[in-house]
């Protein structure tokens, strides 16, 4: 800042702005423009020039930098900025207009620049915003603008009362420099123009009277003014400085309020998505700017719109050989079973077969080159080429599996940096664990390995990483700064809960620690052994139970919470883990069963039936096809269940295995009970830790294998479309890229609407001209045809459209080109009149075309056009070149379906990165000419996918370029214009093409020109081999080093391209033995490059694509109308709509426009005329008999029938979905059975109708959902799923339970419509109508079911609940018994009477059936509640009796349930009833105890017993004292009980 003021004093005061005219006029100009007065305005074309001059001697005179500008001092620049607001804030006061600038201009000869009323832009040297091109150098001037004004303003006087006579408010330097301004009004008085002398004294007077002004403000007492009344007013207002310290301060906190004004960033004003769009944000400044492959840095592919920066950690050259292995392992099946399996052809190449995986990941991701160039220009590095036989050259790697390698060295990369977490996380435990330091660490090799790692130390290590976490600080450290945290979800697992008591320490005595359990596993063999207890398991788990009797658990509960212990550590080992993925990955299988949804939904035509009833796949047989993607999306809709398991003999295998690691070898009874504890908790690992883990794991494997597997095959399919040349009719000439295109377009093809659009497009690629015709049948139309195609001569027509009716604008079209309207006669073919084109007329595929007409680019390109218009457009281009097309599609290029049915089961995000892939291979084998791309916006998309670039250097690329004038003369610019980096140019200079003049005769360059053009730059040939390619061109010429001493280096390239027997020459180089040269000099491998170098040679980047694929007769019938082979084949059933009869046939449409005959044999059975059967616009259904391809005449016809006998058998054969080979027929069989039973009940149940209040056409669910608001007791009488004679009871027994009563009509009505004389409900029960049969049978139940519950017995809720308060009873009087009812949710209807006899004992359970006339436990009648009880303690008398007597346990297995029935369920009736069907709680006169037998225990003998049940055992004679806690029973009925009881 010092030099700059020195240098502003040294000026001339005249040019530092003391003029007003010229000050004013330079700041005015609100962009800090320096403008000289001696500049005249005559020419405005050379006022900017001078304007430039000017700036450029400025900021080389006296322009300081920022950084200089801060060095100054800093108590003098606050002063001089506050006076530069007020000097600036004065100059827009002295704005003057534009007469007096012309005046000032004429009198002065200088320039003065008009004021501008622009807004400077803040600029801030720190903002993270790139600053334009130009901002640096406008900044620049507009501070020494403005520091130009500090001097000048250094040299104004204080503020001073005696100023205050100052009437027009200006400085004295002021009134001087406006001495010479004269008012247009006064120099025109009257309208007469003054002359020189007049004007000059005119100005003599202004002077004189400006002079006398300043007098009077140096003296007031010439303004009449004395001394005295000076000094008054001089003491009343002082001087004018008293407040000075007020204003400075007002200054400094302006100043202070500016500098805190936020400075404006393009963030502030663009949208977050629009920034992201236009690639503006600091990851993509960082991605343009480092010297990595652009996609390279990207963690998704560029084409997706939310690709983000990569933050991975690159590999080191240690990582690349454990990478190089665990790459080389899943390269693929194939090459896993040739190269390394004992009967692999290749065996042999193993060995450089890893070192070409090596090359290639230490290139890739060290190197840091791209696939593309490691497959151009280093594929001798991954093949094979035996030196000691020049003959024998293997492929090791192709290019697939090299973009393999890239996608799996990725995968390792992350799997070393979550591996480096876990280290991490290890360490900060500060724990010595040698399992996890020399067993698991050393098996990481998936990211599932360490998840499960990473689990395994937190729930080994949870106080340990707890205390970790904690920051040990000193007493006297300063506070932290509190972080705010998220709260963190408190749940704990059982297991922690478990592990932190006294049980922990009963599960450490199995007598081996879970990861030896594991190593056992791993070897086979007992590496660690079991050390026994002496004791039985119950019992040493006795010694664990708490004291507190309240607290105390039973030792069969301890030993299962120490099993759960155990079980959960040995669940989470990872290598465990890892072994049941392994048995998964290779034995798993699905099985898929339809929900209830399901069974209806999917039907034979569904595309989900084909795996509707899967069972039992192997997931190996699902690798390579679509059909778990379905499943999964099926399973998405709720339509099926899937079931992935492995077999049982692999899963007992692996139990058995699993348990002889764990188990003892001892034959104690001790180590045999413990052994069994061991089986528990092996079983309880499997089942609830391992097969989970392997079932989720299966899935997400099979659904990314599955992906994968789709993924490729769209990509291959979409090469197919991307890697083929343009459509050439002719041989391309020099310049031209591909043939001229006319693009002609019906639209619909609604001849009332739809004109013929035709767009012609250049060989260059440029549209020239577009027009519209109406149609091709007027004479003026037709001339208008012809003189278009006569103009331009295109060499290809393509023909496209949205409707059938194509077909017949292309068959216009051809009649066009060949004259006469297609007349072949040649005596009436008169070519003066219709002249013919020798010019082809072509389909191709419109879906980029489709797309392309509706986008933003086309309304960018071409706003003026039609869509047709456009849309003809992108056919044009696509003719010219489909990898151009589909490159500029970006993102939009998966709309595109290459496989209609699987694509869209893949994700967009992979879909992309593999269309990416084969866009990059496609583009750099052709190449880009860049100096096209920088000209052509629309050839520029192919500028992204060159190696090594990508959207944001392609883009800074090409602004670079443009900037140095848009043209390179050859590659060397890349590097020294500064335009690529190092690294970007080695990846993508070989693919970067700069097109030469190929005029032999365009003359001879000096050696060390280096703008001198290079012939190998229009070569696929890499610059570091340019050397070879010219030692090749001097030995094929047989040229010495002599002779080319003093020529530029590749002008013996350029002879041999022009040579006419370069051919033969470079055919006869002996480019083995030149390859082996290289390879013993300097181990260079260069035998492919050296082939690559002659082809070049003889031709720089000859087309390498296969040749235009023209769509087959299916891809145009489908693009036309939509149909396909699957919506329209022989045998498939349509409709039609007639519109044409004629006497032999009709003419029908179909839905999508296509037309189709019926014949009059077809049309009937008798062959009637079509006249009397159809008529036109009538709608029919038809059988496709045929279908007629003949497009080379544009014919495409269907025949049909609509005869019955045609119809009769449908197209449910061809529209059948074909089944799996793993079909579950009996399942199927089962629920289309079940379905009939449905479709039959809803058939009789319609016919239903029944005049009663309580008759509803319900369902089941129908009728309990009408009863859920309804009272207990309330009662729905419904049709029956068994048929017309039976009916459906439903009534509340409580909320939300039901039972639902089966009711036989003895004599049905046949319709339906009554109900039958006779009610049946079981043998005992039989009413005459509805009312008898709610009054007696269900209003009697439910009276006895709300005596029941009004019991002081009876507990609500359920019977787990009843057991606990039982319990808890006992435990506060632990000298009685007690018992209690509750509703059997169950079986509604029913009840548990449910029963403690003392604390030691287990809660028994026993049936309580409900009838209108009496309770029944077991076989026991009781008419009432009490009745009931005594029942219970008579029965529970003779039970105690038995036991006592036997000796043993109680009997129907006591401690438990009682096993009235097989399965320890609460006895009662068997129901045999099938499914669907109502049940009937009341099957027969005898007891439902009697309906079965228990299963283990003899019936009872059938004597009869005085005490009204029979108990299988002896009985007493007496019988034993009742507990004290129950009470007396009444006295027995006479008959039933002989002896008196005491009452209480």
């Amino acid at each position: 800042m010092a030099s700059l003021v020195a240098e502003v004093h040294s000026r001339d005061p005249l040019d530092e702005g003391d003029d007003p005219m010229q000050g004013s006029g330079q700041e005015e100009e609100g962009e800090g423009d320096v403008v000289m007065p001696d500049v005249t305005d005559d020419d405005s074309s050379e006022e900017g020039e001078d304007d430039e001059e000017e700036a450029r001697r400025i900021r080389e005179g006296f322009i300081v930098d920022e950084d200089e500008d801060e060095d100054g001092d800093e108590e003098e620049e606050a002063p001089r900025k506050r006076r530069k607001r007020r000097k600036r804030h004065h100059r827009e006061e002295e704005t003057l207009e534009e007469d007096d600038l012309e005046l000032l201009e004429e009198n002065t000869g200088g320039a003065f620049k008009r004021k501008s009323r622009l807004v400077r832009l803040r600029h801030h040297r720190d903002s993270e915003s790139p600053p334009a091109a130009s901002s640096s150098k406008r900044a620049a001037i507009i501070e020494s603008s403005e520091d130009d004004l500090d001097n000048e303003e250094e040299m104004r006087e204080v503020p001073d009362i005696r100023k205050i006579w100052d009437d027009d408010r200006r400085g004295d330097e002021d009134d001087e420099d406006m001495s010479d301004f004269i008012d247009d009004s006064e120099e025109d008085e009257g309208g007469v123009t003054l002359n020189e002398e007049a004007r000059e004294a005119r100005r003599q007077e202004k002077r004189q009277e400006q002079l006398r002004r300043k007098r009077a403000r140096v003296r007031p007492e010439i303004a009449g003014i004395d001394a005295n009344a000076w000094d008054e007013i001089h003491d009343v207002f002082g001087d004018g400085h008293e407040y000075d310290w007020a204003l400075a301060a007002d200054d400094e906190v302006e100043y202070e309020e500016e500098q805190l004004k936020p400075e404006m960033k393009y963030q502030d004003v663009f949208e977050p998505s629009e920034i992201r769009k236009r690639m503006l944000t600091d990851d993509d400044d960082l991605i343009r700017h480092q010297d990595i492959p652009e996609r390279m840095q990207l963690a998704t592919s560029s084409l997706s719109q939310s690709s983000t920066l990569s933050l991975h950690t690159q590999l080191t050259e240690d990582d690349i050989g454990g990478a190089a292995m665990w790459v080389t392992q899943r390269i693929s099946h194939k090459k896993t079973e040739e190269y390394f399996t004992p009967t692999g052809i290749n065996q042999h190449l193993k060995g450089p077969l890893v070192m070409a995986v090596t090359f290639a990941l230490r290139q890739i991701f060290i190197e840091e080159y791209e696939v593309p160039y490691i497959w151009a220009h280093k594929r001798d590095y991954i093949s094979h080429f035996d030196v000691t036989d020049i003959s024998s050259r293997h492929e090791l790697l192709d290019l697939e599996e090299l973009w393999r390698i890239n996608r799996l060295g990725e995968q390792y990369r992350n799997l070393l940096e979550r591996k480096r977490l876990l280290i991490g996380s290890y360490e900060r435990l500060q724990v010595k664990d040698e399992y996890y330091e020399d067993e698991i660490l050393p098996k990481i090799e998936s990211v599932e390995i360490v998840a499960d790692a990473t689990e395994w130390l937190s729930m080994r290590y949870k106080d340990r990483k707890q205390d970790a976490a904690m920051e040990f600080r000193f007493h006297d450290d300063e506070e932290p700064e509190a972080i705010k945290k998220r709260k963190m979800p408190s749940r704990i697992s059982a297991y922690e809960v478990t592990k932190k008591s006294i049980v922990s320490k009963l599960a450490e005595k199995f007598g081996i620690q879970p990861h030896q359990v594991v190593l056992n596993l791993l070897a086979s063999h007992h590496v660690h052994f079991v050390d026994d207890l002496d004791f039985n398991p119950v019992a040493y788990a006795e010694q664990f139970s708490d004291p507190d009797p309240t607290k105390a658990q039973t030792p069969e509960e301890l030993l299962r919470k120490a099993r759960m212990i155990f079980a959960t550590e040995l669940g989470k080992d990872p290598l465990l883990r890892s072994q049941i993925r392994g048995i998964f990955r290779d034995s798993a299988r699905v099985t898929v069963e339809p929900t209830e949804r399901g069974i209806s939904k999917i039907d034979e035509n569904h595309p989900y039936f084909n795996f509707k009833y899967l069972l039992q796949k192997p997931i190996k047989d699902m690798a390579d096809s679509a059909q778990f993607l379905h499943i999964l999306a099926a399973e998405l809709q709720h339509l099926v269940t899937v079931t992935i398991s492995i077999p049982p003999d692999v899963k007992s295998n692996f139990e058995r295995r699993l348990l002889d690691a764990f188990s003892s070898d001892n034959f104690s009874e001790s180590a045999k009970a413990w052994n069994a504890e061991r089986s528990l908790v092996v079983q309880e690992v499997i089942d609830q830790h391992l097969v989970p883990a392997g079932i989720k794991w299966t899935r997400e494997f099979l659904r990314e294998e599955v992906e994968d597997f789709l993924a490729r095959k769209c990509s291959e399919k979409f090469r197919e479309r991307v890697d083929i040349a343009p459509y050439l009719t002719r041989e391309l000439k020099y310049g031209e890229f591909a043939c001229s295109v006319l693009a002609i377009s019906w639209g619909k093809g609604d001849p009332h609407k739809d004109a013929i659009t035709l767009v012609y497009v250049d060989e260059a690629g440029r549209m020239r001209e577009h027009t519209k015709i109406d149609n091709l049948h007027d004479p003026d139309n037709k001339d208008e045809f012809i003189d278009f195609l006569t103009r331009r001569k295109p060499d290809v027509a393509v023909v496209g459209g949205f409707s059938i009716a194509t077909l017949k604008l292309s068959h216009l079209v051809k009649e066009m080109f060949r004259g006469s309207s297609g007349n072949t006669d040649e005596a009436n073919w008169n070519p003066s009149n219709e002249p013919s084109f020798d010019i082809p007329t072509i389909f191709v595929n419109d879906d980029v075309a489709r797309i392309y007409q509706h986008s933003k680019r086309a309304a960018d390109e071409f706003s003026a056009l039609s869509p047709t218009a456009k849309y003809c457009v992108g056919l044009a281009r696509y003719v010219q070149s489909p990898l151009n097309e589909f490159a500029a599609l970006g993102p939009d290029i998966s709309a595109i379906s290459f496989d209609e049915e699987t694509q869209q089961l893949v994700p967009r995000e992979k879909l992309l990165t593999v269309f990416e892939q084969v866009l990059v291979d496609v583009t750099n084998t052709v190449g880009v000419d860049i100096n096209r791309a920088v000209a052509d916006t629309y050839y520029q998309h192919l500028l992204p996918f060159v190696c090594g670039l990508g959207p944001r250097k392609a883009q800074v690329l090409v602004k670079k370029i443009a900037a140095q004038g848009g043209t390179l003369v050859n590659r060397d610019q890349f590097i020294k214009a500064g335009l690529l980096t190092t690294k970007i140019f080695l990846n993508a200079s070989g693919f970067l093409r700069v097109i030469q003049d190929r005029d032999p005769k365009s003359g001879k360059y000096r050696p060390d020109d280096e703008n001198a053009p290079d012939p190998l730059d229009d070569t696929r040939i890499h610059p570091e081999d340019y050397e070879l390619a010219r030692k090749m061109a001097t030995d094929a010429l047989e040229l010495d080093e002599e002779d080319i001493h003093d020529e530029h280096p590749s002008q013996v390239v350029t002879a041999i391209m022009s040579d006419k027997d370069r051919e033969k020459k470079l055919t006869e180089l002996n480019l083995d033995e030149f390859a082996i040269s290289l390879y013993e000099a300097n181990h260079d491998q260069k035998r492919h490059t050296l082939n690559v170098i002659r082809e070049e040679l003889l031709k720089p980047f000859a087309e390498q694509r296969a040749r235009f694929k023209l769509p087959l007769d299916w891809d145009i019938m489908t693009m036309l109308t939509g149909e396909t082979s699957k919506t329209l084949n022989i045998g498939l059933i349509v409709s039609a709509l007639v519109f044409r009869i004629q006497k032999e046939a009709i003419t029908v449409r179909l839905d999508s426009g296509i037309e189709g005959s019926i014949t009059a044999e077809f049309l009937t059975e008798t062959g009637e005329n079509p006249h009397k059967v159809v008529k036109k616009g009538q709608t029919i259904t038809c059988i496709v008999i045929d279908i007629r391809f003949n497009l080379e005449v544009d014919e495409f016809n269907v025949l049909m029938s609509c005869r019955p006998s045609d119809l009769a058998e449908g197209d449910r054969v061809f529209r059948h979905v074909q089944l799996d080979d793993m079909w579950d027929d009996a399942r199927h069989k089962k629920d289309q059975d079940m379905l009939a039973r449905k479709k039959r009940a809803e058939t009789d149940r319609t016919r239903r109708v029944i005049k009663h209040p309580n008759f509803h056409n319900f369902n089941t669910a129908q009728a309990e959902a009408y009863l859920e608001k309804q009272q207990r007791g309330d009662v729905v009488i419904r049709p029956s799923s068994k048929g017309i004679d039976h009916l459906a009871v439903t009534w509340k027994v409580d909320d939300k339970l039901y039972q639902h009563i089966d009711v036989t009509e003895l004599n049905a009505d046949p319709t339906g419509q009554t109900v039958g004389g006779q009610l049946l409900v079981d043998a005992k029960h039989s009413y005459s109508d509805l009312d008898e049969l709610i009054v007696n049978h269900v209003q009697a139940m439910a009276r006895r079911v709300e005596e029941l519950m009004a019991h002081e017995k009876y507990k609500h809720g359920s019977e787990d609940e009843l057991h606990l308060f039982l319990k808890n009873f006992l435990a506060a009087n632990p000298a009685k018994s007690m018992y209690g009812f509750t509703l059997n949710r169950k079986r509604p209807g029913h009840f548990s009477l449910c029963f403690l006899a003392n604390k030691n004992a287990n809660v028994q359970t026993w049936p309580v059936r409900v009838t209108p006339e009496a309770y029944y436990l077991f076989d026991a009648v009781a008419v009432g509640v009490p009745e009931l009880c005594d029942a219970f303690k008579v029965r529970h008398l003779h039970e105690s009796q038995n036991l006592a007597v036997a000796g043993g346990k109680t009997p129907y297995g006591a401690g438990l349930r009682t096993p009235a029935r097989p399965g320890g369920a609460t006895p009662g009736h068997v129901s045999v009833r099938q499914m669907g069907r109502t049940p009937n709680p009341y099957g027969g006169s005898q007891t439902p105890f009697m309906a079965q037998a228990p299963t283990g225990f003899p019936p009872p003998p059938p004597q009869a017993h005085p005490y009204g049940f029979q108990t299988p055992s002896h009985r007493p004679p007496f019988p034993p004292t009742m507990p004290p806690s129950m009470n007396p029973p009444r006295p027995p009925p006479p008959g039933v009980w002989q002896q008196q009881w005491p009452l209480r």
